[in-house]
């Protein structure tokens, strides 16, 4: 498996997830298109575009960082018309920017609820709409979004409904787009978590024990990296769950990716 000289355009990619499969790609020497709206240093939160272009170059791979607002249709189309003229097309996309808030119905303001919907929802349409014409080109395309198995049952909706219906929203995606787009070999799925994984989110919006019972981003990177070498034509429509994903390659030891070793682990919202 090599991703070597293939591109990918990544949202919400200055930390977390969206960073840690920046640099498993590019250990392979592929081109990354790293998007996200922090470009200086923020004060509560480490990375920035810039500071993981440098350590996607370190890793051996090429850097195209560009501040973006996946909620502003022009920069998201303007982006993705750089990133394919910087590089020559697209390989890969991934919708990995997301907004969150763990609120019951009264607890959510709509203005929480309109960013959500914003960039959860919306921006994932959004730069799927924009990349596909360059999909359409690559030899093996792959839309990846970081969203959740539809698991339909009430429990996942009742303490966080507005949160939920966005995250759906991105796994709808998934399963619409996946139908749309299989006659131009174009992949379509959702990957999401096991477990909790050790990132802002989690750190923000949980109490300190969950970060430490969760696992680190290299595990989504590790998976993420597996279904990009997958046949665009074959693998698509699925809504996989990292350590499923990564047992199917013979992975069976879990233990390195654990934040805190040997400790129990938290679940992921979302997994049955």
């Amino acid at each position: 498996m090599s991703l070597k000289g293939k591109t990918l355009f990544i949202t919400g990619a200055s930390r977390g997830i969206g960073r840690a499969i920046a640099l498993r790609c590019a250990s392979d020497g592929a081109n990354i298109v790293i998007t996200g709206k922090t470009a200086k240093p923020h004060i509560k939160l480490s990375g920035t575009i810039h500071s993981v272009a440098e350590e996607v170059q370190a890793a051996g791979g090429k850097a195209l960082p560009i501040q973006l607002d996946v909620r502003d249709e022009s920069a998201v189309y303007a982006a993705v018309v750089t990133a394919a003229e910087t590089f020559g097309g697209i390989d890969i996309l991934v919708n990995n920017a997301s907004a969150i808030s763990l609120t019951d119905t009264l607890n959510t303001p709509m203005k929480r609820f309109d960013l959500m919907f914003s960039i959860n929802v919306r921006g994932t349409f959004l730069s799927s709409q924009a990349c596909i014409p360059y999909l359409k080109r690559a030899a093996n395309p792959h839309i990846l979004n970081m969203a959740p198995p539809l698991n339909m049952y009430a429990s996942w909706f009742k303490d966080h409904i507005a949160y939920t219906m966005s995250k759906y929203g991105m796994s709808l995606c998934t399963l619409g787009m996946s139908a749309e787009l299989a006659g131009h070999g174009i992949a379509v799925n959702s990957l999401w978590p096991r477990t909790t994984i050790a990132t802002a989110a989690i750190e923000v919006h949980f109490p300190d024990e969950v970060f430490k019972a969760s696992r680190k981003p290299q595990i989504i990177a590790d998976a993420a990296y597996v279904i990009f070498n997958s046949d665009s034509r074959i693998t698509t429509g699925n809504y996989f769950i990292d350590e499923d994903v990564l047992r199917g390659t013979g992975v069976n030891d879990f233990s390195a990716y654990a934040v805190t070793p040997g400790a129990k682990l938290a679940s992921d919202l979302f997994v049955d």
